[in-house]
This record gives structure tokens, sequence and C-alpha cells, in this order.
């Protein structure tokens, strides 16, 4: 019989406005599966949820202070702790949450002095490559719900629900999972029943131009596209990000009223050398207690010195764009670990996950920070992107 496993479920207090915890019936999943579970006092209260909610659905179901939740074998949260919480977990203990290795290096680094063991979250994957946790549909429709808000607020007249104006123009940069959500999502608005409405009483659509690196690249091409963009979506994943996909000069070919929608959100990041900046440049990062920012907003001046700011338009930007919508964005990231954590706690934990086991084992071992190298990738891993190339090339 395989050893039982205690997760500790920790609330996330990165800001106010993030109030996404697994929703109760995953609680309760998890201790039908044979595990113990332990939350954080206050637990999904973000959500309305109370600790008899969670009692209802998974009466063995226990509470405990933040600083306990820490002290459990395994840890579950969704966004990466701080350093300080990091530093609370003991040796040998296994961290589950959004880590982002390649781009965290700092974070790994911490994670392997600490001794602990980490299953990334966002590094789920299936034998092919494709993400197993993800909520790539909300960030894409959730940051372009906002941005046509705000372009309703900044449209000149006619306004954008004139019948008598142009179509608006969206431009979406890059062509990836998130691009070609927010293609579809640009089209409707961000917001299916706004769209049916415009289009009920007749006005015109949306005019959805997606570009890419060969075109962005291309400074004439851009200055005619910008000049004419109501709409610009920075979908990109950018192969170095300490460069720049459209310069703040850029910005001033763009109409006074238009909406820059951050989708990317990579974050400034001047501790490093090249430092990281965002695919934008001289828009601020915005979280979920602020995600929009009008050309005067105080949040320009707390911008490094070192960038432009000198073009400045409305932005949207959150840093989570999926917690939006809190309970939705949760119970799709339940659905999507149940498989996970099933097999985690049939097998009594990752000391007894296979790197060439059962599907979800081989998920699992992917997406252990033990087995993740950077540069000098494992077997495994060079098998899976095998795996991927010939995919590809088919």
């Amino acid at each position: 019989m395989a050893e039982t496993i205690t997760i500790g479920m920790a609330r996330m207090h990165a800001e106010f406005g993030e109030r996404r915890d697994f929703l109760p019936g995953f609680a309760a999943r998890l201790i039908r599966r044979g595990a113990k579970v332990i939350l954080e006092h206050g637990y999904g209260s973000g959500m309305g949820f109370t600790e008899e909610d969670y009692r209802t659905a998974a009466p063995d179901v226990q509470f405990a202070a933040h600083e306990e939740i820490y002290k459990q074998d395994y840890v579950l949260v969704l966004r990466c702790p701080t350093e300080q919480e990091l530093k609370q977990l003991k040796p040998g203990a296994t961290l589950m949450s959004m880590l982002h290795y390649p781009t965290r290096p700092q974070r790994v680094q911490l994670l392997r002095s600490l001794g602990v063991e980490g299953i990334s979250l966002d590094s789920l994957k299936d034998d092919n490559g494709r993400r197993l946790v993800e909520n790539l549909k909300s960030v894409a429709w959730n940051g372009l719900e906002v941005g046509f808000q705000v372009l309703r607020r900044t449209y000149p007249a006619p306004g954008m629900e004139g019948r008598d104006r142009d179509p608006i123009r969206a431009t979406i940069m890059g062509v990836g999972a998130v691009g070609g959500h927010a293609v579809q999502a640009a089209s409707r608005y961000g917001d299916l029943q706004l769209w049916q409405f415009l289009a009920t009483h007749d006005v015109p659509g949306v005019q959805v131009t997606a570009i890419d690196y060969d075109v962005v690249r291309d400074e004439k091409t851009m200055r005619e596209i910008l000049s004419r963009t109501d709409i610009l979506v920075d979908a990109t994943q950018r192969p170095d990000p300490s460069k720049y996909v459209i310069p703040n000069d850029w910005l001033g070919w763009i109409p006074e009223h238009a909406v820059l929608v951050d989708l990317s959100v990579d974050p400034y990041n001047f501790d490093i050398d090249p430092p990281e900046v965002k695919g934008i440049e001289g828009i601020p990062q915005g979280n979920l207690d602020q995600y929009v920012f009008a050309p005067t907003d105080p949040a320009y001046e707390r911008i490094p010195a070192s960038v432009s700011t000198k073009n400045r338009r409305h932005v949207v930007s959150c840093y989570s764009w999926p917690g939006i919508h809190p309970k939705e964005c949760m119970e799709l990231y339940g659905n999507q670990l149940r498989p996970i954590m099933r097999m985690l706690i049939e097998k009594g934990g990752v000391k007894n996950i296979r790197p060439k086991g059962f599907y979800f084992e081989r998920a699992i071992a992917r997406a252990m920070l033990s087995n993740w190298a950077g540069s000098e990738k494992s077997e495994f891993v060079v098998t899976s992107e095998k795996r991927i190339e010939k995919r590809n090339e088919e």
C-alpha cells in the first residue's frame, strides 16, 4: 500500500485582488484518493467560500496557520511563493506551483539550495510537449475583455457603438497559443454578449491582423500597421527577453485613443545582466489589484529610469489574467490537475515517480526540479523533444 502523503494548500498573498484558491470539490477529491489535506485558515474566502463549505465537501479536511502549511511534506499553491515563504519549506519537501524554471534561474538555485523538490505546474506536459495545466484561453479573453472596455471609453466620435464608425482594427503580435486565442477574442470584443449586441445593431465589427517577428522587425511595415491600430495586443513569446518587440518611439505612431493589451506580461527585471524588459517599451506592469493604466497614471513614474516612457497610451496589463474570473479559473485548473494528483497520491509521492512509467508519471517526472537541468537535458527530456520535432515535421 502506498504511503499517505500530506498536502498543505496555501493561500496567495501576492496582492489583495489575488483571490484564487482551489475549490472545495478539489480538496474533497484529494482526500478520497487517500491524501491528508491541510488548508490555510481563510482558504477560499476571497471567492466567497467558508471553512464550513470545505468541511461539507470534505469532512476530514484540516485547517492551519499560514506558517504551518509550509511545514508540510507537499505544498500546493498556484503562484510561486515569495522568497521568505520558500525559506519556510523544510528540506525534502515538495513544492507544487507555477515555478517557470527556464525564466527563473535564481528561483531554481534557491530551491536547490534549500533541498526542496519542485513540481512546476507550467512544466507538466504530455509526451508531445503540450502543457497539461494551462489557461491560455482565459489569458486572451480576459485581457481583451478589459482592453475593449477601455476602448469603449477612449474611442472617438461616433463612439465604439456607432453604426457609422469604421471597423475596429486590432493588431495581434504573436501567433502562438495565446496569440491564436487572442485573434478569436479580439474578433468578438473579448465579450460574446457585447459582440452579439453590436452585431444585431449593425455596428461594424473588428478587423484583426496577426503578425509575428518577421513582420515586427520591419520598421516601415510596422509604422503603417500601427498608425491604423485601435487595439495593440502583445502575445509574443520572445526568444530574448532583453530586447523590446515595440520600442517606445514606435508608440508615437499609434492613434491617441488606442489601447495596448499586454498578454505576455513579462516583467522589468534590472537585477540581472542583461536586464529583462517588457515586450512593449515603457508600459507599466499590472496585477490583480490594478490592471488598467491611463497615460497619466503614477505607475509610469515607477518604471525604471532607463526605460523610455515618452510615448504613452492607455494600457491594460495583468500578471495573472485568468485571475480576473477566479472561480472559473480554479475550476479549470482543478480539473486539469485531477489525474496528476491522483497519480502522485497513488504512488505515495515523488520518490516513487518513474520517468518512464505511466503517462502521468512521465508528465510529473518532466516537471520535477531534480530532473530539470536547463541546457543539460536528461535523457527522457531529449526523447520528448525528438517526438515534438518529429510531430512538427509531419
